[in-house]
C-alpha cells in the first residue's frame, strides 16, 4: 500500500478498472470561494493517488477528469454533495455516477446520529482514522506528509464501506431509495452552487 502525489493532473493508467473512490480537499468550505487543492483516488487495490492543484491552476487535468467524468465507473464518496460541487465548478465535470456512504448509513443506521467516515470507519471496520489535518492549509506550498496521510485515509476505506452498505441497504429494503438520492445529488450540488445551499426548495416555505 502506498501514497502517490501528483501535481496537476492523475497519470495515464494507474487506476484499474471498476469503482473509485473520491474525495477532495479545498480551502474552506464555500466552494466558489475556496479553491480546490486536492483531489485524492483509490480504485480499492491498496494504493492512493494524491492529485494537487497550486495557486492559479487553470485545473486542465486530462486524465484526472476522464475518470472522474468515466460514465461507467461508479464514484463512492463520503459526503458527496461537497465533492461534486468542487470538482464540476473547479474541474468542468459531473463525477457520476455516485455512492455515497454518508447518505447510506443515515438510511441504515438509524439507531445513531453519528455519520461521519471516522464513526464508519470505527464501528463497521474496527479501524481508526485521524481528523487532525482536516483543517490545515491545504494550499500551503507543501503538503506535508501528516496531510498526504489525512487525505488518503479519506478513500482508503471507501470501497470496504460500500461493500457493507450495499448489503444493508438491501436488508432494510432501502436500495431503491438511496439511488434516487445518490442519482439527485449532482443537480444537489448544481443547486449549492446557484445559491440554494441552505434554501430548501421542497418545502412550503
Amino acid at each position: 500500500m502506498a501514497v502517490h502525489f501528483h501535481e496537476e493532473d492523475l497519470p495515464a493508467g494507474v487506476l484499474a478498472d471498476g469503482p473509485i473512490a473520491v474525495d477532495t480537499e479545498t480551502m474552506g468550505l464555500v466552494t466558489p470561494r475556496d479553491r480546490l487543492c486536492v483531489v485524492q483516488l483509490s480504485d480499492g487495490h491498496g494504493d492512493e493517488h494524491l492529485v494537487r492543484f497550486r495557486v492559479g491552476s487553470s485545473y486542465d487535468a486530462p486524465n484526472l477528469k476522464a475518470a472522474l467524468a468515466d460514465p461507467a465507473r461508479l464514484k463512492l464518496y463520503h459526503f458527496a454533495r461537497f465533492d461534486l460541487a468542487a470538482i464540476e465548478h473547479y474541474l468542468g465535470v459531473t463525477a457520476a455516477p455516485v455512492f455515497c456512504t454518508k447518505i447510506a448509513s443515515k438510511l441504515t443506521r438509524t439507531y445513531t446520529d453519528r455519520h461521519g467516515l471516522k464513526n464508519l470507519v470505527q464501528e463497521l471496520l474496527g479501524g481508526e482514522i485521524s481528523k487532525a489535518q482536516q483543517s490545515s492549509d491545504w494550499g500551503a506550498p507543501e503538503i506535508n506528509e501528516a496531510q498526504r496521510e489525512y487525505a488518503a485515509s479519506d478513500v482508503r476505506f471507501l470501497h470496504r464501506l460500500h461493500a457493507i452498505f450495499v448489503e444493508r441497504l438491501a436488508r432494510e429494503g432501502r436500495t431503491e431509495m438511496a439511488q434516487a438520492c445518490f442519482d439527485f445529488l449532482p443537480t444537489r450540488a448544481r443547486l449549492d452552487l446557484a445559491g440554494w445551499a441552505e434554501n430548501d426548495i421542497f418545502s412550503h416555505a
